[in-house]
């Protein structure tokens, strides 16, 4: 497959005092007919990352192919062929939900029928409502319609689920895999783990503005060494030092998380009743414990330390 999207030593900066470096040398590729997810905390630098690619900020230095075009070149062709969903946008509140898509077709030589793209997103009862009535989660809708309207090769959509309710959620997410299935590429960031492990073949995670690991979700969850997490709290407060975990059977890793202690464990059957044994032969009692499937959040703490939501606010 070509590559929709190729990012090459990516950097962007920000004049201030002081300065601030959002992308940091960030290398990145999203081939044809994939939904790839951009992931990491405030700050990480992938808004500004999805923003240099849908041409609304110029690099610092680096190179961006889009659709094997490059802006400052080809940019008509470009806006021909993609579909973009900010974090936030802001529509004409005074116009209806039908008359906003009308317009926003108009602003392409090709594409689809506002009244297609309306029942796509499941607006079909709203399409005479003016803008400024709708719910935020009907707004967040018709924002992604007015991306898709230009039935685009392309489609970049920044936090698309944000303030959706469960059911507008997995619309949406029905809507994206027809797009893949279609053979249409789609570029996402989100902080729903779930999201990404549903939707994606393929995500890269981000911190201080370079990717730091990148691959199918199955495969980076298969990194951590386990594809279990047992989670337990002690009810003494001192609780038992992490190292004296690590040479339990079974346990690949182990990290404090607040009160909690999670150990990526390979073999649950074998590393519980391990861990029973060791809190019974130093004089610890349980207060909680639970087991689950690791997660791609589980994969970022490993790595940065930090969860998904943490971290300073974008630039």
């Amino acid at each position: 497959m070509s590559a929709a999207i190729r990012c090459i030593d990516l950097f962007k900066r920000y004049e201030g005092r002081p300065p601030v470096e959002a992308v940091r040398g960030l290398d990145l590729t999203v081939e044809s007919g994939e939904c790839f997810g951009l992931l990491g905390p405030n700050g990480a630098g992938k808004t500004t990352t999805i923003e240099i690619i849908e041409g609304l900020s110029e690099p610092t230095a680096g190179e961006v192919e889009v659709l094997g075009m490059r802006w400052g070149r080809e940019d008509a062709a470009i806006k021909e062929r993609i579909g973009i969903s900010l974090q936030e946008t802001r529509l004409s509140e005074k116009l209806q939900v039908d008359e906003t898509l009308t317009l926003f077709r108009s602003f392409y030589q090709r594409g689809l029928d506002p009244d297609e793209v309306i029942r796509r997103v499941s607006l079909e009862e709203k399409a005479t409502t003016r803008v400024g009535k709708l719910s935020g989660g009907q707004r967040q809708r018709l924002a992604v319609a007015c991306a898709l309207v230009g039935d685009p090769d392309l489609l970049l959509l920044d936090e698309p689920t944000t303030g959706l309710d469960p059911q507008s959620r997995r619309q949406l997410w029905d809507l994206i895999r027809d797009l893949r299935a279609q053979g249409r590429t789609v570029l996402l960031t989100t902080h729903y783990m779930d999201e990404a492990e549903r939707l994606c073949d393929r995500v890269a995670v981000v911190d201080h503005g370079k990717v730091i690991a990148q691959g199918t979700p199955r495969q980076l969850i298969a990194e951590l060494g386990g594809e279990h997490v047992v989670e337990f709290t002690l009810e003494d407060e001192e609780g038992i030092p992490s190292p004296e975990l690590t040479d339990l059977p079974a346990v690949r890793s182990v990290r404090k998380d607040a009160e909690h202690f999670c150990l990526s464990v390979a073999e649950p059957h074998i590393a519980l009743p391990a861990l029973l044994e060791r809190l019974r032969q130093t004089g610890h009692r349980l207060a909680g414990l639970t087991t689950r499937h690791a997660s791609l959040e589980d994969v970022f703490v490993t790595l940065t330390g930090r969860h998904l939501r943490d971290g300073e606010t974008q630039p």
